[in-house]
């Protein structure tokens, strides 16, 4: 008897033992139990309501911010495929599903000629991600730009939330785990005192020549403590260039741990670990991860 005789009959994707290795930004970390990609909303409201008692569900993003370890995540673990991946304009709003890459956005927002969401071209994540942390760059959130969004509980009921129903805050948003967004309203600006795609590519230009964008990475390590810099308390610390195995410690923006090509993710784990105990000894501070570490790890 097959694990997906267990199932309901769906159109999408379901796969055993799927590798999320490829899906990582950082390259590592072992298989999902159980992979599902739904078809469609009918699809994922369908799975849903229906998966068997005993397995926890992990919904995933763009795993920008996401290090699997290596012993993989037990149960079943979500990707919203192309029906979440469509962008609608209407009234200066943007409909967005929860698959966008935030950088997608921002370039039709550029197409719209509506501004405010200029900052998205800085956030290497998808919608539902960045939402899910409050993500943000250069003085902006994306919850600046909310209207409301749309997410589905991990028992298959579909709920809708304004922005003023969620308690947003830096790197935060009190989003319940088990909900999954699948949809989101955005307002763009009409009439901006600036051009829109000369501040894209004023962001675009920054993030280039500061941060390891050639590199394996998911993006800054840890969050800023309250009034200060989380790369400045690590150079404090004497914890540019530090290494364990295939992980460093970027020479360039310090609040990126990079993997060369041969980091495990016990490696990564392990490194930052080993950052934040010496800013902790050297400073005081105690730092908190922004990247999440998910799944089990191998001894």
């Amino acid at each position: 008897m097959s694990v997906f005789d267990r199932f309901p009959t769906v159109r999408g994707v379901l796969q055993e033992k799927a590798d999320l290795a490829k899906k990582s930004w950082f390259g590592v970390g072992g298989p999902a139990e159980i992979l599902f990609i739904p078809e469609d909303m009918d699809d994922l409201v369908l799975f849903l309501r229906n998966v068997p008692e005993g397995f926890p569900v992990t919904a995933l993003g763009a795993m920008s911010n996401v290090l699997v370890r290596s012993g993989g995540i037990d149960g079943i673990v979500i990707l919203l495929g192309n029906w979440f991946k469509k962008i609608f304009v209407e009234d200066g709003i943007f409909e967005v599903g929860a698959a966008v890459s935030c950088r997608e956005l921002a370039t039709v927002a550029i197409d719209s000629e509506l501004g405010g969401l200029e900052f998205l071209t800085g956030l290497p994540g998808s919608i539902g991600g960045a939402l899910k942390m409050n993500a943000g760059c250069y003085g902006s959130e994306i919850s600046d730009a909310l209207v409301e969004f749309e997410a589905i509980s991990k028992d298959g009921r579909v709920r809708w939330f304004k922005v003023s129903d969620v308690d947003f805050g830096y790197r935060t948003s009190g989003i319940p785990d088990d909900l999954i967004i699948t949809r989101a309203w955005f307002r763009g600006l009409q009439n901006v005192d600036y051009v829109i795609s000369r501040k894209t590519n004023e962001i675009i230009r920054k993030r280039t020549e500061n941060q390891p964008t050639n590199k394996r990475s998911c993006g800054s390590t840890f969050k800023n403590p309250e009034g200060r810099k989380a790369w400045e308390l690590i150079s404090e610390a004497g914890c540019r260039g530090m290494r364990v195995g295939g992980a460093a410690v970027s020479e360039k923006h310090c609040n990126f741990i990079i993997n060369d090509g041969s980091a495990t993710a016990e490696d990564i784990e392990s490194l930052g670990i080993k950052v934040a105990d010496k800013v902790q000894q050297v400073t005081g501070i105690k730092l908190e991860w922004e990247v999440i570490c998910l799944g089990k790890s191998v001894k």
